[in-house]
């Protein structure tokens, strides 16, 4: 049985129409549940090493099956993948501009987040989403650099790479889309646990610009 006849074995009709009208992205659900997919992941990873795992994710994703491209992100969340992770990296990159959901982008940016961490060179990648016309790739510019948010002693360089992802943030400031704003809130907010300094310095420059919901989000842990 294949890794996509595996899940739709588990699918369950009445559960399909319900994540269909929570969703909302016009795709095929089967109405399996994230703690089924995590147990196939797992037997699936402990088979395969890493270029059969990029492959299946691959399959997965085409499918456009909603719990396929689930489990696709699944595969590759992995802090370290030798000897060579490129190809994983390569094929996240390759999913950004097919984002439409919040559920599958933000799966997709916790895989790419441990890539970027891993290389932060490839933070020029994302600095193009952040331009783009197309507002998921936009978020996850800022979803998938979550971790610069949460450095608690960040190096020089560090430091840099988190000026430059606030630079973004600042661009976004201005912009109406809604999952937009919250993404800057969830940045800013997560900044404020490690760096409220900054933050409140963020918020100080952009909260008139900002949606007033984001800014309340931003300003959560900021007294």
């Amino acid at each position: 049985m294949t890794a996509l006849e595996q899940l739709q074995a588990l699918a369950d009709a009445e559960k399909s129409v319900e994540m269909a009208a929570y969703h909302k992205a016009s795709r095929e659900y089967l109405g399996v549940s994230n703690p089924q997919i995590d147990a196939l992941v797992k037997e699936w990873r402990a088979a395969m090493d890493v270029a059969q795992r990029v492959a299946l994710a691959d399959q997965l994703w085409q499918s456009n099956l909603h719990e396929a491209r689930i489990a696709a992100t699944k595969l590759l969340i992995q802090a370290r993948i030798k000897p060579d992770d490129q190809p994983a990296w390569d094929l996240i990159k390759s999913w950004v501009p097919d984002f439409d959901a919040w559920a599958i982008a933000d799966h997709a940016s916790s895989a790419g987040s441990r890539r970027l961490v891993a290389d932060s060179t490839r933070l020029d990648d994302v600095a193009q989403w952040a331009k783009s016309d197309h507002m998921w790739s936009r978020r996850a510019a800022l979803v998938m650099t979550l971790p610069w948010a949460k450095l608690n002693y960040p190096s020089e360089k560090q430091n840099l790479e988190r000026e430059r992802i606030l630079g973004w943030a600042a661009d976004y400031a201005v912009d109406s889309e809604w999952f937009i704003q919250k993404s800057i809130g969830w940045w800013i907010r997560d900044l404020s646990k490690h760096d409220p300094d900054r933050a409140r310095q963020f918020l100080e420059n952009h909260s008139e610009t900002m949606a007033a919901f984001a800014a309340k989000i931003a300003g959560k842990y900021l007294s």
